[in-house]
């Protein structure tokens, strides 16, 4: 068995991933002509060509695409359900999926719809495939009509608090990091904190490392989804190391969006040589072409670490995961159990 197998048959955890952005096109398209709604492509092959990004907005041009054909429960409960097969196929156990409550509430979709048939999806990829799914909800930094970021706000809060004894673990933050800061929304998550909700933004991808300092200081960030241009201040890598802030890093979407122009120069491995702890993940699987095998064989093929780094990266979707005490430890004995027969086959 080679490293790269030994990676991808390994256990995973995926922490950065956004059930928007991880619906096939296939699935998308049947949704959309289910639900009567015209789309700018005819098939699956035209709507790939679209997987290639001139810049972010453009990317957020064809997510938005994607997510606009959601309406019913059932579309929801269907992309969930096959989210856990696809995690099912991939070894993933557990996953914490970032959604975007203030999308669908705009496009007409009433929370009662859209969450009852998440975790209807949820429920069944639990009890199919052993896959266990919780949400980080999602402000969006910057609505294209900012009048709306603040009221969107205060409805994701509210809804990710109205959830938290329903698999919702964490509040998140994303969107353009250009002209916005993580600062202005510490309100929001002092909010969710103070009600026992977890702290996950992302920062320090578009943007440098002051916009993951201010993640940390001003949002009290207990993970930091991507992180990767901590490089630019040692300074900042040190501290996240000492402190055990995780970042959650998905190299190929940081290829597709140009942040590095190839895996040769992406900081993943210096990073993880300065003792950061690090996860990895997809993003948003199917418009960046990938999948969390994929991602998981990369740290073997692009970035040269070894089997022990390997298995310590994995380990870390665990430890770092926003699962209770109890439920870590077990799976982290699971995992370090399936790692053991797998070191043992591939020593054969």
């Amino acid at each position: 068995m080679s490293l790269e197998s030994y990676a991808q048959a390994a256990p995973k955890a995926e922490l950065h991933v956004h059930l928007e952005g991880a619906i096939q096109p296939a699935t998308a398209l049947a949704i959309a002509r289910r639900n009567n709604i015209s789309l700018p492509v005819e098939n699956e092959a035209e709507l790939r060509q679209r997987f290639a990004y001139r810049d972010f907005d453009h990317f957020i041009e064809t997510f938005s695409l994607v997510t606009g054909c959601l309406r019913t429960s059932e579309d929801y409960e269907q992309i969930v359900y096959e989210f856990g097969a696809e995690m099912a196929r991939q070894n993933v156990h557990y996953a914490e999926v970032t959604v975007t409550p203030a999308t669908h509430h705009l496009l007409g979709v009433p929370h009662d719809v859209y969450f009852s048939g998440m975790q209807r999806g949820r429920a069944r990829a639990r009890a199919d495939f052993n896959v266990q799914i919780n949400w980080i909800f999602n402000i969006v930094r910057r609505w294209l009509d900012v009048t709306r970021t603040r009221p969107m706000a205060d409805y994701v809060t509210s809804v990710a608090i109205e959830g938290k004894d329903y698999g919702v673990v964490a509040l998140g933050l994303a969107g353009s990091e250009a002209g916005a800061p993580p600062e202005p929304f510490a309100p929001w998550f002092e909010r969710a904190c103070a009600a026992g909700l977890h702290s996950a933004p992302h920062a320090g991808e578009m943007a440098g490392p002051d916009s993951i300092r201010g993640a940390i200081t001003a949002l009290g960030a207990e993970r930091i989804a991507h992180g990767v241009r901590a490089t630019e201040d040692p300074a900042l890598v040190d501290y996240l190391a000492q402190h055990h802030i995780p970042l959650d890093i998905t190299p190929t979407s940081n290829i597709y969006f140009g942040v590095y122009p190839d895996y040769a120069v992406h900081p993943l491995p210096r990073l993880y040589a300065k003792g950061a702890t690090i996860t990895v993940s997809t993003d948003d699987p199917p418009l960046f072409n990938t999948t969390m095998n994929q991602e998981v064989s990369l740290l073997a093929t692009q970035f040269g670490l070894n089997i022990a780094a390997i298995d310590e990266i994995l380990l870390n979707g665990i430890r770092y995961s926003f699962l209770p005490e109890q439920r870590r430890k077990d799976l982290e004995t699971e995992f370090k159990s399936e790692m053991a027969m797998l070191r043992r086959k591939r020593a054969r």
